[in-house]
């Protein structure tokens, strides 16, 4: 077991022994190793089920606040710790018994705490290992995040950071230990367990089943409860059963009596279900558990088979529960340690042909394997460092220096694992000797200790080869300068002013191309010399003056330029921007200025028109160089006249993406308009959905998202990649545009505007486009970034369905809009009803349901409701990847062929966004395990 799983070194979880946030004994009360963390709380109490909780009162970090709901009167739910949004990470510290499993859950409760009406967005880790986004989208939901794990460590921590929208918070963090080996898995040490589904079928209410009735407070799910796309396609004839006798569950962490007392059974010979799995796709663990309650007449029988589409295999084994549990009310529990299962599972088991009865099942539970994430190896180094300061707030950061991001004082590599390039403690009270440990951190480049009554001597720092800026100034130290600095190859500046330091500077350093100062050192001076020296060396004598002459030059140069630049008088020159991104901080070339004359010459005196709007007609054009282009000629009486034309200018100049239509330059001659793009010659995404070009080339699924995923990156370039953000207030079907190699690209950026300081934008008068405008910026005239992702969301619809977006024909007698069409089937499960019969089901449909029910999320009635367009990328790209594994099954192109639910997939062989759900797993052992 266990073959074909990446080795890691596993979780370097010992120094946070120096970094507690916070230590929680263990309740002795309860179970053994049961801890109930009331974030945000002020005292302990005892809850309505028995279990007893703690305030997180000694956390030094965030701020408590209380929630005031009408339908929550928990105790633990009326307060939470909330924590800035910014670049760090918070972390809860747990003690635990190495070699032992836990359950970890954390619970999130927004009840808009912070009435700033954004819902906010955030990570939570368990130590250096992403466990889960937390995506809020209703105030008043909880969120729940489960996690099983094999403790390595005698402390874990748990991390909020990655803040995109909202502050994070969290409102209860829960501890639960394990006593036997229900979850023991071959790969335990390499991955942990994230609860997906954990359901109680035929249960009696929607009240889940948790502690006392299950002494390990694993909370059983209803299947009663009415969640969208929670469990849906249920079959008819299925009926619930139960019984007041006890069952004998046997041993362990089996489900609890009270779960195993209910069932439902299929009278029809069948019991189907559809349920989502939050985290999939990926490899899983999945368990049914099987106990008979009802009373069977002698000549009855109950045999039947599970059935998983796709995967012949796994249907093969017969369950007879009587038998296979060796007897009446006895549990039984077949299931798959190693699955691939999809994010939408489609089951059903099915009565076999010489059964009586109908097929019983009384509960299921699903878990999706995590891989561990090996933090940094200098995590004990960095432990030695903290471990005199545990008082101090830097030192109480808590969780791996590196991962999921780094302290605040350090910076860390992108290796696997990360490596510690700086350490900056300027003017932290640091005392006593440097850490002679600090020489074990093979990859550092950057050492800051100034400004801290350090004393002693410098240690021998020749191990760390990477050095190139050493700062050790106003501190106490004494001793020599080492001459072993000297030795260090890419040592660039090296500051020890204002020490004690003594002795003589060593010559390798005088004659070494750095900047060296150590000044106000009174008994330390260079050779043959004595007294204090002031003493600043950049580089050798020849490169100052190589310096100083460059420095003449490039003034002189730029003098010059100033003097000798010159313009067309009758020309308007539009005004460049700077353009600061994630990328560069270099200004960008002003836009190009065409001469009519080369614009008549290019587009044969505007021969070919190739397109119109509002806004005026597009010219095809061919420049002398060979370029095709096309021109846009504003009309005179265009609602977008002047300022607009100067705006789209403006933006295009200062933008460059290769998921944007690329701006050539623009023209303003005898009272004309116009602006000059380069020519996409595949028209765009509303012709081939609906219009002059649906049968030009296979416009199927996988092509549809890849043409979603190359208009959501240039989105996402103008949000995040511009500052100040841009909003193009105008995305539709007809403004993405498809190029030679069929990728697409967002144009038309006539209506943008740029998001100051994050201020929404409010404007005297809505732009947009009927159907695809965000309702609430056309009641509020408020402009946000989620205005586009309202847009964009409807093109996703289009996407799917192949239609308009507004028809007075498509949508039935009382509704013209595509969004109210779309949100009627898909919440009612009925996804089939909107998909594009051009598709001819060449898809997988749980890629299908991605897209349908993030394109629900985009179009929410309210901003902060709706996602990111960063999210609505990513899930993109996971149905990209799902169409990716299923197209390659079909077709034989990988050992995904053998079988599309439990094969081995190794996906860190490729290079796709969004592999990191996946993990290696040996098919070997997707065998079915009865414990």
């Amino acid at each position: 077991m266990g073959r074909g799983l990446f080795l890691g070194r596993g979780l370097f979880l010992c120094l946070l022994v120096f970094c507690t946030s916070v230590l929680m004994e263990l309740s002795t009360a309860q179970m053994p190793g049961f801890v109930s963390l009331d974030c945000g709380g002020s005292q302990s109490f005892t809850d309505e089920i028995g279990l007893e909780w703690t305030p997180d009162d000694h956390f030094t970090f965030g701020e408590r606040t209380n929630v005031s709901l009408t339908n929550e009167t928990r105790t633990q739910y009326t307060t939470l710790r909330y924590f800035p949004a910014d670049d760090r990470k918070y972390c809860y510290t747990l003690n635990v018994t190495t070699r032992t499993r836990y359950l970890i859950r954390a619970t999130f409760l927004y009840g808009d705490f912070d009435s700033n009406n954004v819902y906010p967005n955030f990570e939570i880790s368990l130590g250096p290992t992403f466990w889960s986004t937390i995506v809020i989208s209703d105030a008043s939901t909880i969120e729940v995040r489960e996690l099983i794990f094999l403790a390595s460590d005698p402390t874990i921590s748990v991390c909020l950071s990655n803040a995109t929208t909202g502050n994070p918070f969290i409102s209860t963090l829960e501890l639960r230990q394990f006593n036997g080996s229900m979850y023991f898995t071959g790969f335990e040490n390499q991955f942990y367990l994230s609860t997906s589904a954990r359901i109680n079928f035929g249960a009696e209410s929607e009240e889940p089943v948790r502690y006392p009735d299950d002494p390990f407070d694993r909370i059983w799910e209803s299947d009663s409860v009415k969640r969208a796309n929670y469990l849906v396609d249920v079959a008819s004839g299925t009926k619930k059963v139960s019984t007041q006798l006890p069952i004998d569950v046997n041993r362990d962490e089996r489900p609890p009596q009270k779960v195993m007392q209910t069932a439902v059974v299929g009278t029809n010979g069948s019991l189907t279900y559809r349920l989502n799995l939050d985290g999939f796709p990926g490899n899983g663990w999945a368990y049914s558990y099987f106990a008979e309650i009802e009373d069977l007449a002698p000549e009855d029988t109950r045999k039947f088979r599970l059935v998983l589409p796709g995967a012949p295999d796994i249907s093969k084994a017969v369950v007879n529960i009587m038998e296979n549990a060796q007897g009446k009310y006895r549990l039984y529990e077949p299931g798959f340690e190693n699955l691939t299962l999809p994010f939408v599972l489609s089951f059903r088991f099915g009565r076999t042909i010489d059964s009586s009865k109908g097929p019983l099942l009384n509960a299921m539970e699903i878990n999706k394997y995590v891989k561990k994430i090996d933090g940094s190896p200098d995590g004990g180094v960095i432990a030695s460092i903290i471990s005199p300061y545990t008082s101090a707030a830097w030192a109480q950061e808590g969780g791996d220096p590196c991962l999921p991001v780094p302290w605040t004082w350090v910076h860390c590599s992108s290796d696997s694992p990360p490596l510690i390039t700086a350490v900056k403690l300027s003017g932290q009270n640091l005392t006593g000797n440097i850490p002679s440990d600090i020489t074990k951190l093979s990859g550092l480049v950057e050492l800051r200790l100034d400004g801290n009554a350090l004393t002693g001597s410098i240690p021998d720092l020749s191990s760390c080869v990477n050095l190139e800026i050493i700062h050790l100034e106003n501190n106490q130290l004494t001793g020599e300068l080492p001459s072993s600095l000297a030795t260090l190859p890419k040592l660039k500046e090296l500051y020890v002013q204002n020490n004690k330091l003594s002795g003589t500077v060593p010559s390798g350093l005088l004659n070494k191309k750095l900047n060296l100062n150590y000044t106000g050192n009174m008994n330390l001076h260079e050779g043959g010399k004595s007294g204090s020296q002031t003493k600043i060396i950049i580089g050798s004598s020849v490169g100052a003056a190589v310096l100083l002459v460059a420095t003449i030059a490039s003034c002189l140069f730029i003098q010059k330029g100033k003097r000798n630049s010159k313009h067309d008088d009758n020309v308007q020159i539009l005004p460049t921007q700077r353009l600061v991104s994630s990328l560069s901080n270099a200004p960008t070339e002003a836009a190009h200025c065409f001469m009519l004359s080369e614009i008549e010459e290019a587009t044969n005196r505007f021969e070919r028109k190739i397109g119109s709007g509002g806004f005026g007609v597009v010219f095809y054009g061919r420049l002398i160089d060979g370029r095709e282009i096309a021109v846009k000629v504003l009309t005179s009486d265009s609602y977008q006249g002047k300022r607009e034309f100067s705006n789209e200018v403006t933006l295009l100049s200062r933008i460059h993406h290769r998921n944007l239509v690329q701006f050539l330059g623009y023209c303003q001659e005898d009272g004309k308009n116009m602006l000059v793009y380069e020519f996409m010659h595949n028209g765009t995404l509303k012709e081939h959905l609906y219009g002059p070009l649906p049968h030009e080339w296979n416009f199927n699924w996988i092509k549809r998202l890849e043409i979603a995923e190359d208009a959501a990156r240039g989105i996402e370039y103008l949000h995040t990649g511009c500052v100040p953000a841009i909003i193009h207030r105008d995305l539709k079907s007809s403004n993405i545009l498809v190029d030679n190699n069929l990728r697409a690209k967002v144009s038309d950026f006539g209506l943008s505007k740029s998001q100051v300081d994050g201020v929404s934008h409010v404007s005297s008068v809505v732009r947009g486009t009927v159907g695809y405008l965000d309702p609430e910026y056309y009641i509020s005239q408020q402009l946000t970034d989620k205005s586009d992702v309202y847009s964009f969301g409807v093109i996703l619809l289009e996407l799917i369905s192949g239609r308009e977006a507004i028809s007075n024909e498509s949508f039935g007698v009382n509704c013209r809009n595509i969004v109210q069409w779309a949100r009627l089937h898909i919440e009612s499960g009925d996804i089939q009803g909107i998909i594009d019969p051009n598709l001819r089901e060449d898809y997988d449909i749980q890629s299908m349901w991605k897209i349908a029910e993030k394109a629900l999320m985009c179009v929410q009635p309210h901003g902060h409701m709706r996602p990111s367009i960063s999210e609505v990328l990513k899930e993109i790209q996971d149905a990209l990847l799902i169409e990716r594994e299923a197209l390659a099954a079909r077709e034989g192109l990988s050992d995904l062929s053998r079988n599309s639910f439990h094969s081995s997939v190794n996906m860190d062989a490729f290079d796709i966004p969004g592999t990191e759900n996946y993990v290696a797993i040996d098919e070997s052992i997707a065998q079915p395990t009865a414990r």
